[in-house]
């Protein structure tokens, strides 16, 4: 950040890109607002909270954290039956919640989240990106589709001539000076809902403290403390890798609990990080410090505040051109082409396409993230048990038969081992040599039990070798004492 304070070029990208990213809050804001069923100033100072203290506090520079449609959706029934003190108190509860997710490591769970997880999740959010403009092209006057064209046009057209200036803005101030100018009667930023002209300001929810109140609230607070997380910790893993930059994913997660509770106590809807705002910020106008997001803030409070009246008048039109751009540009179109799917395995496309399709159809993405996961582990076990074989060797004398375990055993791949022995034709001695395996759960023990009750049942003895360290400590300690184990 001191790097960039010292140099004009980069200063001027980091302002410029806070800039563009405040004009796309205002509507988003204003909008997820609506969502959650609150006056749109709820939103908006929200979004300002969000975003200046995550600036401080938040562990990915140049990552935008606002006002979400995830977090509405999950807090729109606490307003509806309580009203707005409890949902405030939401807010503040679910940011002590990441407070202690994020200090206890939550955020080392990240590393379990396959890389088709992380692709369905990118091209998920860009579709749900472009499908949240279709309502702003549905039953509109005929302009307001030539202005979204030509917005479109000049974000693509102007970075090959310059990119001192970051093209949503041009497009933003041009499109506006144009419908202003012509009094062109299109959708505009006012239309969306009434701009605040006064400055956020402490407030205490007047909610009792008892337990009937954290009763009705905790499960709504939860909800939005591991949906935050998750969208947050996404969002600035895919950043890491727009940047091939590292961040500190715990600092992160207790940033965003710190910045909602500060916004809980300044009236906000809360929020966590915008992988969309973000994007404009990072791809869009080459934004790296957290300078770019302190100002995405500042900026949006002098705007609805300030200049209100100046920032109604934006057409949607311009907005809708700019959040197109930020959906083509955030897609992964080579993980769909068709050189990539003949190469990739089935199950890792299965994957992807699960994480898209439950996003897609239930607009949530912490629900998605949680299926693909899922559905990869499924694959991975289903797969990983076909790895496991159990061969003959050459027996050292005719009394005695030695198999070899050659693979990793766990609950997935232990369960066919039981058929793999011949406990009538063997000889009186069996020795199973497991030094090509590793038991790592309770499942393989009980199996090996099963297998040795089998043969004992036949009046055979079974001797067991080759077990490394941690497997003859696991064995040990639970053989023989897992009940049903034949």
């Amino acid at each position: 950040m001191r790097a960039a304070l010292r140099s004009p070029a980069r200063l001027r990208t980091e302002v410029l890109g806070g800039l563009v990213v405040a004009l796309a809050l205002i509507p988003e804001a204003i909008l997820f607002s609506i969502i959650a069923g609150v006056d749109p100033r709820v939103g908006l100072f929200a979004s300002f909270t969000m975003a200046v203290s995550i600036a401080f506090l938040g562990g990915r520079p140049a990552m935008i954290s606002a006002a979400t449609g995830a977090v509405a959706l999950v807090i729109a029934p606490v307003v509806r039956q309580y009203g707005l003190d409890h949902l405030v108190a939401t807010v503040i509860l679910a940011g002590v919640i990441q407070v202690a997710l994020g200090l206890l490591g939550v955020a080392k769970l990240m590393r379990f989240i396959p890389r088709s997880v992380m692709v369905g999740f990118v091209n998920a959010l860009a579709i749900l990106i472009f499908l949240a403009q279709l309502p702003h092209l549905v039953g509109v006057p005929w302009a307001v589709y030539p202005l979204v064209v030509v917005g479109i046009a000049v974000m693509v057209l102007l970075p090959r001539l310059t990119t001192v200036v970051p093209a949503p803005l041009v497009a933003i101030l041009a499109l506006t000076a144009f419908t202003v100018g012509t009094s062109l009667a299109v959708p505009t930023v006012g239309d969306e809902g009434k701009l605040p002209d006064s400055l956020p300001s402490l407030f205490l929810p007047h909610v009792p403290l008892t337990l009937h109140t954290l009763s009705v609230i905790g499960p709504y607070a939860l909800g939005m403390a591991l949906v935050g997380l998750m969208e947050s910790l996404m969002t600035a893993k895919l950043v890491d890798d727009v940047t091939d930059t590292h961040s500190s994913k715990t600092r992160e997660a207790w940033g965003q609990g710190a910045a909602n509770i500060v916004t809980g106590f300044f009236g906000g809807m809360g929020g966590c990080a915008m992988i969309g705002q973000t994007m404009i910020n990072v791809k869009g106008s080459g934004a790296r410090t957290r300078i770019s997001t302190f100002l995405a803030g500042v900026f949006l409070l002098v705007l609805v505040v300030g200049l209100g009246d100046l920032v109604g008048t934006i057409p949607m039109a311009a907005l809708v051109a700019v959040m197109v751009m930020v959906s083509v540009g955030t897609f992964d179109w080579h993980s769909v082409r068709l050189a990539t799917l003949r190469r990739m395995p089935r199950s890792e496309t299965a994957v992807m396409v699960a994480t898209v399709v439950v996003v897609v159809l239930t607009h949530n993405l912490a629900i998605g993230v949680v299926v693909g996961v899922l559905v990869a582990m499924v694959l991975f076990a289903r797969r990983v048990a076909h790895f496991t074989q159990v061969v003959e060797v050459a027996q050292p004398d005719p009394g005695t038969k030695v198999y070899a375990v050659v693979g990793e055993l766990f609950f997935a791949s232990s369960n066919d081992l039981v058929t793999q022995f011949d406990y009538v034709g063997d000889p009186d001695r069996v020795v199973i040599d497991l030094s090509g395996s590793h038991v790592w759960d309770a499942s393989s023990v009980a199996t090996l039990d099963a297998i040795t009750t089998r043969y004992r049942s036949k009046g055979k003895e079974v001797t067991i070798t080759g077990l490394d360290e941690a497997s003859q400590e696991r064995h040990d300690r639970l053989a023989g004492h897992l009940a049903g184990a034949h």
